[in-house]
């Protein structure tokens, strides 16, 4: 594959680097005011940590590597303070730059210690995930997770790059690979039919990460976001023409965040955000927006890439409670973004509980 180059056109405008072996590109992307470069990395990438640090250290950089818990474990405050710590001890100024390096967990963990260190330096994600290319790496949202919820502290803080390096899906578990289909497909729902359409004609080859239609996929997926993010960078609600803006990236995420909550984050982040996709469409379907035809083909291209579309009963009442602490809430009132139709993705506020009820109970 060559190299594509897509801009995220915010006020602050920046690239987002895609191909194979590309992490020589890094370089670029830090720019040449830089001094020091703290590489934030789980003990599984120290290798890849290494790729980047080694070119960056010949050519005279300063170079740390910060390794932090794998997966949601590193989204905490100690972790963060244990950041800090390291940035401080080796005299990062606000000229020095934070690299990201993993998967989504990682990269808000990242984005959030370049945020708050020193009221913000410069940041590139380097994400190694189908997860974190298409989502967390891309549009400056940053946070961490309390006991009160995921990512309810946080930062918006837009990265300098974003270099996403094909070769790294190579090593990546399956299972990871599946899950990260959830944020493409929602992609296609929201904004892009196509992105559907190729998984449902080949859903074998689409998950073959060596093959031709994953960085198609992937690429379509940043596309959407980079779209949404430039139009709405703050999640406002308003976009252009009248869309929800970048609102609509949350599609699946008011259930999804909250039965990642009462699993403790046991549970892989796609695979909660497939259930939660179901659950709105369901809801969309009650409204009176969507066919139960477009409902069913939520389940279909959901399970054609091993997704959940089913949670346990009886769970109803607890994640109602975690739902309230959704970020999209005003107030009291629960908001979730439904379809109007496909690509048509607008807000539901306020629906009443028999409804969420209802809809609960179809999954």
């Amino acid at each position: 594959m060559s190299t594509t180059r897509l801009t995220v056109a915010t006020a602050s405008p920046y690239d987002v680097v895609i191909g194979t072996g590309v992490h020589g590109e890094l370089r670029g992307l830090l720019g040449d005011v830089v001094t020091r470069v703290a590489i934030v990395h789980s003990a599984p990438l120290v290798g890849r940590a290494h790729d980047l640090r080694d070119p960056l250290v010949a050519e005279g950089l300063d170079v740390h590597l910060i390794e932090v818990p794998v997966g949601e474990a590193a989204k905490q405050a100690d972790v963060v303070e244990f950041c800090w710590r390291i940035l401080g001890e080796a005299g990062f100024t606000r000229s020095d730059a934070v690299v990201g390096l993993g998967g989504g967990a990682t990269t808000d963990l990242a984005g959030f210690v370049a945020a708050s260190w020193l009221r913000g330096v410069k940041l590139v994600t380097v994400p190694t995930t189908v997860l974190g290319m298409v989502d967390a790496a891309i549009g400056g949202k940053t946070g961490i997770n309390t006991g009160a919820g995921k990512n309810l502290v946080g930062a918006f803080h837009e990265p300098a790059g974003v270099l996403c390096d094909l070769d790294t899906l190579t090593t990546l578990p399956e299972v990871e690979v599946r899950s990260g289909f959830a944020e493409i497909i929602k992609c296609g729902f929201i904004s892009d039919p196509t992105i559907l359409d190729l998984i449902e004609a080949a859903p074998v080859a689409a998950l073959d990460v060596a093959g031709p239609i994953m960085p198609e996929l992937i690429t379509k997926g940043i596309a959407v976001k980079a779209e949404a993010v430039a139009g709405d960078l703050r999640e406002s609600g308003h976009g252009p023409e009248g869309s929800i803006g970048r609102e609509a990236l949350n599609y699946g995420h008011t259930l999804g965040h909250a039965i990642e909550r009462l699993e403790n984050y046991a549970v892989r982040h796609g695979e909660a955000i497939s259930v939660g996709m179901v659950f709105a469409a369901e809801l969309s379907h009650l409204s009176g927006r969507i066919s139960s035809e477009l409902v069913a083909r939520h389940r279909h291209i959901l399970e054609l890439v091993g997704l959940p579309t089913a949670y346990r009963p009886g769970a109803f009442d607890q994640l109602l409670a975690g739902m309230r602490l959704d970020k999209k809430s005003r107030g009291s009132q629960l908001r979730f973004v439904v379809l109007e139709s496909l690509d048509h993705p607008v807000i539901l506020a306020g629906p009443d509980e028999d409804m969420l009820r209802t809809a609960y109970a179809q999954l």
